[in-house]
């Protein structure tokens, strides 16, 4: 798969092997097309205590735990802190526009992409910086038969979130599988970053407004314009 671009990570990273087991994908952006509606989401809440937050800045952050968002955007514009508490609440009215806005569709080409990974015998591990409560009924609804309950990592199960690596190497952790043999499907920046902080081979998708020169610069090993791209061309030989 993509030989030239998997030499390259090998020459980089400093492994002798490149032997993917594992695929780990991050959610919002990857597996829904929900990045809109929390770009829409973010704006009401933050408006709410009149810092600004246009649509770019939803998916630069994107990744990145809620409450160190808000804390990040308020001392950037503030030039003072957020309390965690008074950061919680703003994130619940984050939350709560969320939820009043429509049910996100599946990213076009997911199932394909995660069908084509399953039949090569790889596992399927879902990253995200998530905390929703019913995240893993919806995943096994909408994918039924392709995501594992005891292989999904969300904002609860780490102490740090992207652009840490901790996410990613959690997700190794729970697929029992070294950097070398994990593939990691992303969209957004922090989420590239964090990918290559834990040295796993990083496919960024640009689903989003921003440049692909933004996900390369955080080291992105391949780049597609849409998931639906990296499903037709996705293979192991």
């Amino acid at each position: 798969m993509f030989q030239n671009f998997i030499s390259q990570y090998l020459a980089t990273s400093g492994y002798l092997e490149f032997q993917p087991k594992a695929v780990m994908f991050d959610m919002d952006g990857v597996i829904y097309d929900s990045m809109p509606y929390h770009a829409r989401s973010w704006h009401i809440a933050m408006q709410s205590i009149g810092i600004e937050m246009p649509p770019e800045d939803a998916y630069r952050y994107e990744g990145m735990r809620g409450v160190e968002t808000i804390q990040q955007l308020f001392s950037k514009q503030r030039s003072e802190n957020i309390s965690e508490k008074e950061a919680q609440k703003i994130y619940k009215l984050k939350s709560d526009a969320f939820n009043a806005c429509p049910t996100p569709s599946l990213m076009p080409g997911i199932k394909e992409l995660m069908e084509k990974v399953k039949a090569s015998g790889l596992k399927i591990v879902i990253v995200t910086g998530s905390a929703q409560h019913t995240l893993l009924d919806k995943l096994d609804r909408d994918l039924k038969g392709l995501v594992n309950r005891d292989l999904v990592v969300c904002a609860n199960d780490v102490e740090k979130g992207k652009p840490d690596p901790e996410p990613y190497l959690k997700g190794l952790q729970k697929a029992g599988v070294e950097p070398w043999q994990a593939i990691v499907v992303e969209n957004a920046p922090l989420g590239v970053r964090a990918a290559v902080a834990a040295h796993v081979f990083t496919i960024a998708v640009n689903t989003g407004p921003l440049r692909d020169s933004i996900l390369l610069a955080e080291g992105a090993n391949m780049i597609f314009p849409s998931v639906a791209a990296l499903a037709g061309e996705f293979r192991l030989e």
